[in-house]
């Protein structure tokens, strides 16, 4: 069965992210500077490389792989929670490249940043906690 919150909408803060950046990276940084530990993100920009992760469910462990080439943003999407008590963002990314095709997977630390503008959207409510899920081995809300 489901295990869902009602939570209240908080503070939004929109910006352009800076180049050359870590675009995981830049976007937790503003979180954490922010005070943001509930929330959802989006962004739209290029990007310059690309590191994305795939889960791998039978063997439990990410594969990440790295796409060397500048590419569109065509959706990026995340969620804000906490992870050992700090702010971490899980996100999902679509690119596509110069003949447009896609691009996709879990955003991982690497993807480099040549233009990017992001909206961070807070909320009020009970924190959600990461904590280690056994039935699929992933860091997991904890919603108790």
């Amino acid at each position: 069965m489901a295990i869902v919150k009602e939570l209240k909408s908080g503070k939004i803060i929109m910006g352009k992210l800076s180049h050359n950046s870590d675009l995981l990276e830049e976007i937790t940084e503003i979180c954490r500077n922010s005070s943001i530990s509930l929330g959802k993100v989006e962004a739209l920009g290029a990007i310059k490389k690309a590191r994305l992760g795939y889960y791998h469910q039978q063997v439990r462990e990410y594969a990440f792989f790295t796409i060397d080439k500048p590419m569109e943003i065509t959706c990026l999407i995340g969620n804000i929670s906490l992870k050992e008590n700090k702010p971490v963002v899980h996100a999902h990314i679509t690119l596509s490249d110069e003949k447009g095709n896609a691009h996709g997977g879990h955003l991982a630390p690497g993807t480099i940043v040549f233009a990017c503008e992001v909206l961070i959207q807070a909320f009020d409510g009970q924190e959600f906690k990461r904590d280690f899920d056994q039935e699929t081995g992933l860091p997991l809300w904890n919603l108790k």
